[in-house]
């Protein structure tokens, strides 16, 4: 199992979810997150003063999934994310050990 986490524009994420339901992707935890990175953030005029604002809002979108889906996950994401801009996004990719479903008991795959 595999968890993928998706860091997107935040305008992106009613395209991305509903790519993700074209796979049959339909959990997925969602998140409003703010961070920084090459997109160095903006400035903005608060009471005639400048200001920096270097964490921008982004969405984050984790999904726990079997092996099988990650890819065709990732090439979703990218296709409806991508615009070529800085500050697209990332995506990560990590290892699940395990999954229980606290309501019947189930682990593993059957829990996802």
């Amino acid at each position: 199992m595999k968890k993928v986490d998706c860091i997107v524009r935040p305008d992106v994420l009613e395209d991305v979810k509903a790519e993700l339901n074209k796979l049959k992707i339909h959990g997925m935890t969602v998140s409003q997150v703010f961070g920084c990175g090459l997109q160095k953030g903006k400035k903005e005029i608060y009471r005639g003063a400048e200001i920096e604002i270097s964490l921008l809002p982004k969405v984050k979108i984790e999904i726990v999934t079997d092996d099988s889906n990650v890819e065709n996950i990732v090439d979703a994401v990218t296709k409806v994310a991508r615009t070529g801009n800085v500050g697209d996004g990332k995506i990560f990719i990590y290892d699940i050990q395990d999954a229980i479903r606290i309501r019947t008991g189930e682990r593993g795959e059957k829990a996802i």
